[in-house]
């Protein structure tokens, strides 16, 4: 029976030594090109004194805070939800791009950008700002704003955060006056 074993022993050792080798591959030289936070499927809630205010839902998340203006990226887009008191979603928007410069604490969405406000009136655009610095929301795109009774085209806007009293540029539509 030792006979067996030092043959398998042998055979064990025969096969399991082989020449490898190994492959070098270059080191990362700028690391501000390379996020510092991959996430895949995220989906998070933000909470203001213990109560849920917004939750995110976004495919891909990346951060580059090694950048010369650090900046959160969604490349596939992203979709917020504002939440009431009773956490009943009372607004919304959702983009198919997303940037957020850390600094300058402003948002820039784009593509299919569409938001709707805690009054129901739904806002679409190409590309849209939010500076939180200024509590603004801004555009010089196209803008669509469907309210329950009629429909505003312009060529830019600006509005507060809640997007509930806004300026549009190049106003067209049909809009009724009291008189």
């Amino acid at each position: 029976m030792t006979t067996a074993l030092m043959v398998v022993v042998v055979l064990l050792l025969l096969f399991s030594c082989q020449t490898s080798t190994t492959e070098q591959i270059e080191p990362v030289v700028d690391r501000t090109e390379i996020p510092s936070l991959h996430s895949m499927d995220v989906q998070t809630v933000i909470s203001d004194s213990g109560i849920t205010r917004y939750r995110i839902n976004t495919p891909q998340w990346d951060i580059y805070d090694r950048a010369d203006q650090p900046y959160w990226e969604f490349p596939y887009g992203v979709h917020f939800e504002r939440f009431n008191e009773e956490l009943e979603i009372d607004a919304n928007i959702h983009c198919e791009y997303a940037k957020f410069l850390e600094r300058d604490k402003i948002w820039e969405l784009t593509g299919n950008v569409r938001a709707t406000n805690i009054q129901g009136e739904l806002f679409e655009t190409e590309q849209l700002f939010w500076n939180q610095k200024t509590e603004k929301i801004y555009s010089d795109s196209l803008i669509k704003i469907t309210q329950e009774s009629y429909i505003i085209i312009g060529n830019g806007f600006e509005s507060n955060q809640e997007m509930t009293k806004y300026h549009v540029v190049q106003t067209q539509g049909i809009i009724p006056v009291n008189e």
